[in-house]
């Protein structure tokens, strides 16, 4: 505390805690895909929304910007990420490697209250897509891989697999007009579960590897049709 009163320490704290804030809110704004790939973010729209200085959101920028999130570049400003074909499937196969690790980690170290939590969302899953509820069944799918990413208990391959920017690749590339879920997709969720439930890591390694490469195969067929055949394209058939 200087001499007039004023708590540095404290005033610091604050601080911090308005620029985590910020950094949590915009980046679940840019895991949401509400905001397009390559759009500009400019300092006086987020100040406003986040109600922070322009300094704290410079900072909350440069952090998403070297984590990946966005991209910086001069007389262009700050875009949300896009990503080429080729560095999406990178992603997609890193996750593939991590994401197996963690099934069969799972499959011998998930404790028995772990264990029912991915039984009833697995069990949710199963009726969401009985009734056609697409939302439900893709927020049950989320949800259950973090619970296999948690029941893993393996906190490296866990904060490597966080580092990946796989929401952002499949919030560009995903097919919205496909049928969801992908066909299959809820007996993969089946095979990994079982292989986890009967402690088995080999066949959870194994059935998550399948699970998350079909995904990844289903993506990137669906990109480079795109990329073949773009949207207005007045040569296309």
């Amino acid at each position: 505390m200087d001499s007039n009163g004023f708590d540095e320490t404290e005033a610091g704290r604050t601080s911090a805690t308005r620029q985590s804030q910020a950094y949590d809110g915009l980046r679940s704004l840019l895991l949401s895909g509400s905001i397009p790939p390559g759009t500009r973010l400019t300092e006086a729209d987020l100040t406003r929304m986040f109600n922070v200085s322009r300094s704290t959101m410079r900072a909350v920028l440069v952090q998403l910007a070297q984590e990946g999130y966005v991209t910086s570049e001069v007389n262009r400003g700050v875009r949300t990420r896009s990503f080429s074909v080729e560095e999406a499937a990178d992603i997609l196969e890193a996750r593939e490697t991590l994401e197996s690790a963690l099934a069969g980690k799972a499959a011998e170290r998930a404790t028995d209250e772990e264990i029912a939590e991915l039984r009833r969302t697995l069990r949710t899953m199963e009726e969401c897509k009985t009734r056609g509820d697409q939302a439900g069944y893709s927020q049950g799918n989320r949800r259950f891989h973090q619970q296999v990413k948690e029941a893993a208990h393996q906190q490296t391959l866990a904060r490597a697999y966080d580092t990946l920017l796989y929401p952002l690749v499949m919030r560009q590339y995903r097919n919205l007009t496909a049928p969801h879920p992908r066909t299959g997709s809820l007996e993969e969720h089946q095979a990994i579960f079982l292989a986890i439930v009967t402690r088995n890591p080999e066949a959870a390694t194994a059935a998550m590897r399948h699970h998350v490469a079909s995904a990844r195969q289903a993506l990137m067929l669906q990109a480079r049709r795109e990329r073949a055949d773009p949207p207005g394209d007045p040569s296309a058939p």
